[in-house]
């Protein structure tokens, strides 16, 4: 067989082809329905509630000017979402990351064993520990507060920033620190001023994903949460009533539920695509 008449390998092409379409089906199934609620959030009632989807429609803000008029003050409840899910996790990432230093360092027997252990509380079920936590915060006098909510998102996010933390504490050679400890550093030095620096992607993911988790949380919410500590996801449920359902307002607090988190995604995806494809992915 001549050069010129030899078979053309296809399977790369083919291969990418079929990569493109996974992937333009995963963002078709994951865009269009933010889309079309982002969409529906500027249509009057008519055209929110027409069993014929209208794409060519007059914009209005009424439903947004609803949820910050009268007993539909949504101010509050924003204001609770933020400074619950932000300062848990500030302090899981602050706290995750020393425990995860800790544990990525430390040579000890059972270590694994141990980090299994950590992540696997994250992995328990929210109904097996509200009962618990429930009648500890009402001891605590914690129901109906904000650190209440802020330490019962720490339950699940704690966890979950020392196990991911560990990781990428793993992933920085061990002569880097020791270069510092050689050049005079204390312990806590070396920590703080070179090996934490190294692990910027990593702090940042695990600050994004804890506020995630956080921010998107109902189920804490709606146990630990009372007039004075409702958030965003409580709100939303309250315009699902037996006299009916207020798509217009509904699609409304949708759309300003999922946009910080776009947002905070995209502010940050250089540290958080790279977090995500380095030591999350090598968890000890």
């Amino acid at each position: 067989m001549t050069k010129h008449s030899m078979p053309v390998d296809r399977s790369p092409a083919r291969a990418r082809l079929a990569y493109r379409l996974i992937v333009g089906l995963g963002l078709l199934w994951t865009i269009v329905p933010l889309a079309w609620m982002a969409l529906s959030s500027f249509k009057n009632e008519a055209d929110v509630t027409s069993p014929d989807p209208t794409l060519l429609f007059e914009p209005t803000l009424d439903n947004y000017a609803g949820l910050f008029s009268g007993a539909n003050n949504l101010a509050p409840y924003i204001l609770h979402s933020v400074l619950a899910s932000g300062i848990s996790s500030v302090l899981a990432v602050a706290l995750g990351a020393l425990a995860g230093y800790g544990l990525a360092t430390t040579r000890m027997r059972g270590k694994k064993h141990v980090a299994f252990w950590i992540i696997s509380t994250r992995m328990a079920p929210i109904a097996a520990v509200v009962l618990p936590l429930f009648l500890l915060f009402r001891g605590a006098g914690l129901i109906d507060s904000i650190p209440g909510l802020v330490l019962a998102y720490l339950t699940f996010n704690l966890p979950f920033a020392i196990w991911l933390m560990s990781a990428f504490f793993a992933e920085v050679p061990p002569s880097v620190e020791e270069s510092a400890l050689v050049a005079g550093c204390s312990r806590w030095q070396a920590f703080r001023h070179v090996v934490l620096p190294l692990t910027k992607s990593g702090l940042v993911t695990t600050f994004v994903l804890c506020l995630v988790f956080s921010w998107n949380d109902y189920a804490f919410a709606l146990v630990f949460s009372g007039p004075d500590s409702q958030t965003l996801p409580i709100a939303a449920d309250q315009l699902v009533t037996q006299t009916g359902i207020d798509w217009g307002q509904l699609t409304a607090i949708g759309t300003i539920v999922v946009v910080p988190m776009i947002a905070a995604g995209l502010a940050v995806r250089r540290w958080l695509v790279t977090g995500l494809t380095l030591g999350a992915v090598t968890g000890e």
